[in-house]
């Protein structure tokens, strides 16, 4: 038997399809690195000069980390946002999951394409609009669920933005805002897992619950850590919400609620920016070490 010939003109073609590769996949991600250069690497470096010197350029060591760390309104803001993180972290991955599943357990197409639209319309407002619309809706005076608002939080404004509601109203607010591009994904995730796995599970007796605790959410993991990694760096960063409130309500919620209003304070209120910049270290070491435990508890990387 003789073995196949490969024309002359073949074997270029195929070398250049595969050395395009590469230059392709270099090409498209370009853009993405010169943003991540520009708006990610340089400012953290600069951030990192400043936290690690003081006004006046000389290198001061853990001193700004320590003074932030010893103002009386720091603790304060990192149990605001450790208990907001806490709320919003473990209600998105419960709700997300359960409303994907149940959308997914839909028989109709038309029913499963009109609640992932419904989802995700609320992400289609940017941070700011939605607060004002949650302004609205928290007011007992004018909203139009002001029973559901005095049954939970109080009859009027003040009561229902008192500090110790904040931090459930900005979870409400950050799942309806996020919640729906999640499930969107969860869905596309679900689609994802062969029929046959499924179809095994049920003549093995299974019932939906069971497929879903045994099969459908340990295939969704590396998507549930996905999710949970990119909803934790957005929560550490809460600042538009107590923000505006604390304009709405005049005064009722202080201006330094967050992590991320301190640091405000510090660098245009105090003129600052060296302690504003140990504060911002603090949360993205915290979110980093945080981020680097659900990679390593769920595998993100791990070859399937």
């Amino acid at each position: 038997m003789t073995a196949p010939v490969i024309s002359a003109a073949a074997a270029p073609a195929r070398s250049r399809s595969r050395s395009w590769r590469p230059a392709a996949g270099h090409v498209f991600v370009s853009g993405y690195v010169v943003l991540l250069v520009a708006f990610g690497i340089v400012p953290t470096v600069y951030a990192l000069n400043l936290a690690f010197t003081d006004s006046g350029g000389r290198f001061a060591g853990l001193d700004n980390f320590v003074r932030t760390a010893q103002d009386y309104r720091f603790l304060a803001a990192v149990g605001h946002v450790g208990t907001y993180l806490v709320l919003w972290l473990v209600m998105l991955a419960v709700l997300v999951l359960v409303l994907a599943l149940l959308v997914h357990r839909l028989t109709a197409a038309w029913s499963r394409a009109t609640l992932r639209f419904v989802y995700y319309v609320p992400g289609a407002l940017a941070g700011a609009s939605s607060v004002l619309l949650w302004l609205f809706m928290l007011d007992p005076s004018v909203s139009p669920v002001d029973g559901i608002v005095r049954a939970l939080w109080g009859s009027t404004f003040v009561a229902v933005v008192a500090p110790g509601h904040l931090p459930w109203i900005f979870t409400v607010i950050a799942f309806w805002t996020g919640a729906g591009g999640w499930i969107v994904v969860m869905y596309g995730a679900l689609n994802g897992i062969p029929h046959e796995i499924i179809e095994a599970a049920r003549v093995d007796g299974a019932g939906p619950v069971r497929t879903a605790l045994r099969v459908q959410l340990p295939m969704l993991r590396k998507w549930i850590v996905y999710m949970l990694i990119l909803s934790l760096a957005a929560g550490t960063q809460l600042f538009v919400e107590p923000q505006l409130i604390s304009q709405a309500s005049f005064g009722v919620v202080g201006t330094d609620y967050s992590l991320n209003q301190l640091a405000y304070l510090y660098a245009f209120d105090q003129n600052d920016f060296n302690g504003s910049a140990a504060i911002a270290i603090d949360l993205l070491v915290v979110a980093v070490c945080c981020a680097g435990f659900f990679v390593a508890k769920g595998g993100l990387f791990d070859a399937d």
